[in-house]
């Protein structure tokens, strides 16, 4: 069966599944970062927070605690870059592997050929490359800001001192975008592994998905921690 053939067995109901997975995933980015300004976003407050750090950062001595903390974000896309690589190895195994595609396909409680369940291995596969692709720039992100970091006079009366700060805190905030892209889409790669079981389940998951990641960015306990800023 050609790549065309199978393209082509698709049925109108699993291309608006798709079309849903896609929708949701680029409509929660776009919200997210760039959320009513009523309602703010955790990644928007937590971008407010990464400025004030950058401006701490100038009188604290010794930086040791700045250092330790940016290395450990650049160690947190290291691993979460590795195991989406990992993770992209495997199904690419999965899917070179006809017979480890035919039992498993026979596990499955639906009528499911090999060929259909590589092609449906393709949409996790996607996002999962998005991910890594998100991870590797924010990881090389993050170095950018320690080397800015490490340029910011430790006197405020610097004249460069402020200036180098906010360039820290905006390729930081950069960095950390990045990061957060790339969380959702291993959110929504997981959630693409249920069209093997079908339309359906694809349909449930990217819903179940999609309200999980707007009740953490919009009505959760921490967003209403991090929007508390009683000092102000």
């Amino acid at each position: 069966m050609s790549s065309l053939q199978t393209l082509a067995d698709i049925t109108t109901a699993e291309w608006l599944a798709l079309a849903l997975i896609f929708l949701a995933w680029f409509g929660i980015g776009w919200l997210v970062e760039h959320p009513p300004r009523a309602r703010p976003s955790v990644t928007i407050l937590m971008q407010a927070y990464r400025r004030d750090w950058m401006h701490t950062f100038i009188t604290r001595t010794p930086r040791l605690f700045d250092v330790s903390l940016i290395a450990s974000l650049r160690q947190g896309t290291t691993f979460f870059a590795s195991a989406s690589m990992l993770a992209l190895g495997g199904g690419s195994a999965m899917i070179g592997n006809s017979g480890a595609m035919r039992e498993l396909a026979a596990d499955l409680p639906i009528a499911t050929g090999h060929i259909d369940l590589a092609l449906k291995m393709l949409l996790p596969m996607a996002f999962l490359a998005n991910a890594l692709l998100k991870f590797i720039w924010a990881h090389r992100l993050f170095g950018y800001c320690a080397i800015l970091m490490a340029a910011v006079p430790n006197d405020p009366d610097h004249p460069e001192a402020m200036h180098r700060a906010e360039q820290a805190a905006d390729i930081n905030g950069t960095a950390a975008k990045s990061y957060n892209r790339g969380l959702r889409a291993i959110y929504f790669a997981l959630a693409g592994l249920a069209w093997i079981l079908g339309e359906a389940a694809l349909v449930l998951a990217t819903l179940i998905t999609s309200a999980t990641l707007l009740r953490r960015e919009f009505w959760s306990q921490s967003r209403e921690v991090i929007l508390d800023r009683r000092s102000e």
